[in-house]
């Protein structure tokens, strides 16, 4: 595959297991796009974001360059999928009111996704990014959390792991910024639940191949300890960076 394929081997499990995105976050974007008509969400994996986003649009493209993350996607009658790069939205010119990427901007290719962003967006059209990055749970857990991800995993995350660790901020958006309240995405889950989630990042599944042990294994009694059981539910919030910008 001519991408960074990090995520198509355990599709059902990043499906199952990864945060959705707030409401809230949709009807913002909804507000401040020039109309409702037509969205893309590129990068969309498993399709949280383009249902949300069909939620408010009356037509949304998704794509994604995995037909593997695409075959765990949410049907929706008003999203058209499609397996296609960042470079290729199959949308004609200037007739589009917002381009969204959820979790994802930090694989592609910058310069030629925003050459087709900007080809695709109307004039005043939005274009928004996001992702998130370390949860929040408590003041035990998330040191504890903080650590596993830099210290055990740490040097197997991919190199473009370093767009989401500065919230964006080193990647040249080229429409005139936005600003955006802050949002994040809420979840109730137990310690097992949340353990699943660390392993669909793309640095555990590194780290395995690399010594044939699942780290999550290692880290999951500590967790447990810090978590007050296995089975207990918890608050855990994901706060999400935010990137906007609207197309000349």
């Amino acid at each position: 595959m001519e991408f960074a394929d990090h995520f198509s081997g355990h599709s059902p499990d990043y499906r199952r297991f990864r945060p959705g995105y707030p409401p809230e976050l949709f009807a913002w974007l909804a507000g401040h796009a020039p109309a409702l008509e037509l969205a893309w969400d590129a990068g969309t994996g498993n399709g949280q974001s383009a249902v949300g986003v069909a939620a408010h649009f009356r037509r949304v493209l998704a794509t994604d360059p995995s037909p593997e993350q695409l075959a765990q996607a949410e049907t929706h009658p008003r999203v058209r999928y499609a397996v296609a790069a960042e470079q290729t939205a199959e949308l004609g010119d200037g007739g589009t009111d917002l381009v969204t990427v959820a979790q994802a901007l930090h694989w592609f290719n910058f310069e030629r996704f925003f050459a087709e962003a900007r080809r695709v967006l109307k004039p005043g059209g939005l274009f928004a990014a996001w992702a998130y990055n370390h949860s929040r749970i408590s003041a035990e857990i998330d040191p504890l959390v903080r650590r596993f991800q830099e210290e055990t995993v740490g040097p197997y995350w991919a190199p473009e792991r370093v767009y989401v660790d500065s919230g964006y901020a080193q990647v040249p958006i080229p429409f005139a910024a936005v600003a955006a309240p802050s949002f994040a995405a809420k979840h109730e889950w137990t310690a097992r639940l949340f353990l699943e989630y660390l392993r669909t990042w793309s640095s555990v599944k590194a780290y395995q191949r690399r010594h044939g042990v699942d780290p999550v294994d290692e880290f999951a009694e500590e967790l447990f300890a810090a978590w007050g059981g296995a089975e207990r539910a918890r608050a855990v919030r994901f706060p999400l960076v935010l990137r906007a910008g609207r197309a000349a």
